[in-house]
């Protein structure tokens, strides 16, 4: 059977759920509206648009589907139900995703409807090879388990600072998981990809930081996991998170969106232009978001390059940059770069290979050590001066040997050491580490995080803590030791695990 009613009805939705609100009576409606049906035509082109983006709803009813129509069979059997906002104002229909159901196992329904649910923005299928992939918003998690609700609050800025630096993060992981030895790593849900997990980041930046959305003049995206081979993810994110002024009646974003890639530092590459934008003195810029997101690919184990595949993982770290309540100021930063292909993907090839033996030397090792040690140069700081040192995380004996090698103690470099929990995430890695110590860091502390990208190059950067890290803290509950210890999460097998990186 079919699904292409679903599709012509998804395609008219988007990606948003949005609907209209009457001024006159409150009636609500799914979907836009130029006029109420109970008010006619006084209200004819003075309805109030809704979104439902960041809100929560109530699962009023559900089934569960366990022959999928032709799209969706690859999702295996699933909860499909009605989900309410404001009170039964506005109710649609959704999927229940992030959920994997066993076979033929009785599910008690009972236990699920009535409980509040977070729209979630995710894939939907994949379709042939020269056609778009279908991406929505109409797909829901529980509020009270792994991706818990979170408000999105816009605050008025309260002070502005000398110097550029970060005014909000945000990390996202998937609550799947696979354990083989000590070495734990996130996996896609069979709807993720690099994209999805680049939007939720981006979305917890926002939360974290209370910027508005319209303000961000900027989007930098890097990944080396982009579904498209031509096409930007950074521009799916900025129409779905609505980054710049939006202009409805073209339907386009006041907001330049650009794609960077440069292996594992794709996204580290483009701190020092964000900051550089918003502290230009003629026309700068208010904020720039910078996302490090990857569905990190390896090859099956039995293939070449498959060696990869015990470490790889999933998500992404978004940050956003500016001078006004920022919690983390730059206080300098250092690149190098040479061509030392010691990691690559020729065109045609569907995964990437490994440079073996020449991984850590003189690819790794050579630039992390290098960058950092050129930056306390330059800095004129001593290993003992820094109080927090974060660097890409292939593995976990490469970071930890390349701290040792610039002087660092682990008291210094454990707390951003997160690949034993998360894995490889690629441009995600040492941004996600950042992360991890920027959600406990004391104000006026001083961290170096030093990224690394195959062909290859890396870049160091020295931030200092303000005062205001503490009171941004309690706007995000989504931290990274959340993600890491969160009693939900979802351990698979190795072939559900190569399912799920695979995608829809």
């Amino acid at each position: 059977m079919g699904s292409e009613p679903i599709e012509r009805r998804v395609s008219y939705i988007g990606d948003r759920l949005k609907g209209s609100r009457c001024p006159f009576c409150g009636k609500e409606y799914f979907r836009t509206r130029k006029y109420c049906g109970s008010c006619g035509r006084k209200s004819l082109g003075k309805m109030i648009d809704i979104d439902f983006f960041y809100e929560k709803g109530i699962l009023e009813t559900c089934t569960v589907i366990r022959e999928p129509t032709n799209r969706f069979v690859k999702l295996g059997a699933y909860i499909y139900g009605i989900v309410s906002f404001h009170n039964g104002e506005v109710r649609v229909p959704g999927r229940l995703t992030d959920m994997i159901m066993d076979g033929g196992k009785p599910v008690n329904l009972d236990e699920l409807e009535g409980r509040e649910v977070v729209p979630r923005f995710r894939r939907r299928y994949s379709v042939d090879k020269s056609d778009i992939i279908p991406t929505i918003s109409l797909a829901f998690t529980f509020a009270d388990e792994y991706y818990p609700y979170q408000p999105y609050e816009i605050v008025k800025p309260s002070k502005e600072y000398d110097v550029p630096g970060i005014v909000g993060y945000g990390v996202y992981i998937s609550k799947f998981r696979i354990k083989e030895g000590a070495m734990e790593r996130s996996v896609p849900f069979i709807d993720e990809d690099a994209i999805t997990a680049a939007v939720e980041a981006g979305k917890l930046a926002l939360i974290h930081s209370g910027v508005d959305h319209r303000l961000i003049g900027k989007i930098y995206v890097g990944s080396e996991s982009n579904p498209y081979a031509v096409n930007p993810i950074a521009s799916k994110v900025a129409q779905v998170l609505k980054l710049g002024e939006e202009e409805k009646a073209e339907g386009v974003q006041g907001v330049d969106a650009v794609d960077t890639e440069f292996a594992c530092k794709a996204a580290t590459s483009m701190f020092k232009d964000a900051m550089a934008l918003v502290y230009y003195p003629k026309d700068p810029i208010n904020y720039v978001m910078v996302i490090g997101a990857d569905n990190a690919q390896a090859a099956p184990r039995d293939e070449p390059g498959g060696e990869l595949d015990f470490f790889v993982g999933f998500g992404g770290a978004a940050f956003i940059f500016g001078m006004k309540d920022v919690i983390a100021e730059i206080e300098g930063w250092y690149s190098c770069t040479s061509d030392t292909p010691d990691f690559w993907r020729r065109d045609t090839e569907r995964y990437p290979r490994h440079g073996g033996r020449f991984t850590g030397e003189p690819a790794y090792f050579k630039h992390i050590v290098k960058a950092g040690r050129k930056l306390m140069e330059k800095m004129n700081l001593k290993p003992s001066d820094i109080d927090y040192f974060v660097c890409h995380q292939p593995n976990p004996a490469f970071p930890a040997r390349a701290a040792a090698t610039l002087g660092f103690k682990p008291d210094q470099y454990m707390l951003g050491l997160q690949v034993s929990k998360f894995g490889n995430t690629y441009s995600g890695s040492s941004p996600i580490g950042l992360a991890a110590i920027l959600d406990q860091a004391e104000p006026h502390k001083r961290i170096m995080i030093v990224s690394y990208g195959s062909g290859a190059g890396s870049d160091a950067y020295l931030f200092v803590t303000t005062s205001q890290i503490k009171d941004k803290r309690s706007r995000q509950k989504f931290t990274v030791k959340y993600q890491a210890e969160n009693s939900f999460i979802e351990y698979v097998d190795y072939t559900t695990y190569r399912r799920f990186k695979e995608g829809l």
